[in-house]
């Protein structure tokens, strides 16, 4: 069945302005191309909503949204998928402001919905270690990926910062690294010895290799001598974890790290400001971790420390 022209047409309009929306929250809102997407994604379905109920975009209302919220909400979509639906529309109301199609931004009239409270999944160190074990550092490859998962675990790197790493900002000598992470913030972090070591080997006898007479700005190549896409990441780990027998993902050694500094007694307010956390809220989600669970830790780890449980102190009312 043939699809009529104004129907094609307004497609094509709502098409248009999802790709600038999302090109404006690249270079103005500086956001990651992984939150311009879900936005992009979100907007849509108001988008399509407004041509299923003909209400034009200019003519929107809080309640319009708020019936829409509710539609979606009913339709199975849970509190956190609803909570990025509202700040993806915060965000494109501001976009629409500056468009002068809305003279305000009723979208930060909307109340993000509580998620439900998980706990981020986290492994021992002795898992870490099977899980870098397993790396084959033999070969080119295998020695790149073993600096790469390494640097992810010793930094608490998102995907995205170890894949947008640059060579510029890696300071081998002095142990650190500086990162831009979510909205281009800038932070320094430090890596450990072994870290600096994988990343000596695979600087000196890998990257040369995969880079060619190329010169790519970025530290992490890939086969083709290009610089390594977060997706090329993930599949490397999925590999890594079949082998391992290690179930996890990429992230959880951003979880493991921030778990591990907490659990040797690292303040919070260091280990937020080493993950990039914009609010402290955030980082805390690591201290829910069991208190005996943060003993074991802290008693394996730190054995030279003169080290009470929390049962043994409830006992002696310390």
């Amino acid at each position: 069945m043939d699809v009529p022209e104004q129907s094609v047409s307004t497609e094509r309009k709502i098409s248009d302005l999802l790709e600038r929306f999302y090109t404006d929250l690249l270079l103005v809102g500086r956001h990651s191309e992984e939150t311009a997407g879900t936005y992009k994604i979100s907007v849509a379905y108001l988008l399509q909503w407004c041509v299923k109920k003909r209400i034009k975009l200019s003519a929107l209302t809080v309640q319009n949204l708020f019936y829409y919220l509710m539609e979606r909400k009913t339709g199975g979509c849970n509190a956190s998928t609803l909570a990025k639906d509202i700040s993806a529309l915060r965000a494109f109301g501001a976009y629409l402001v500056r468009l002068k199609i809305w003279t305000e931004n009723i979208a930060v009239l909307l109340e993000r919905p509580k998620s439900s409270f998980i706990l981020p999944k986290v492994l021992s160190v002795a898992q870490v270690e099977q899980l870098l074990a397993a790396v084959d550092s033999s070969t080119v490859l295998g020695k790149r990926d073993a600096a790469l998962f390494e640097m992810i675990y010793s930094c608490g790197l998102r995907i995205s910062e170890a894949a947008d790493l640059r060579v510029e900002n890696l300071h081998l000598n002095e142990r650190f690294i500086i990162v831009y992470g979510k909205g281009g913030k800038e932070r320094m972090i430090p890596f450990g010895s072994r870290a600096k070591e994988k990343l000596e080997i695979y600087l000196t006898e890998s990257r040369p290799v995969l880079a060619g007479k190329k010169i790519i700005p970025q530290v992490f190549l890939n086969f083709r001598g290009g610089a390594i896409s977060r997706k090329g990441i993930w599949k490397r780990f999925q590999e890594l974890e079949i082998i391992s027998g290690v179930d996890s993902k990429v992230h959880t050694l951003r979880h493991s790290f921030a778990t591990h500094l907490l659990a040797g007694g690292a303040d919070l307010r260091s280990v937020q400001e080493l993950l990039g956390h914009s609010d402290l809220a955030t980082t805390q989600i690591y201290t829910h971790i069991d208190g005996k669970e943060l003993s074991a830790y802290h008693k394996k780890y730190f054995p030279g420390h003169n080290y009470k449980s929390l049962d043994e102190t409830e006992k002696n009312g310390d």
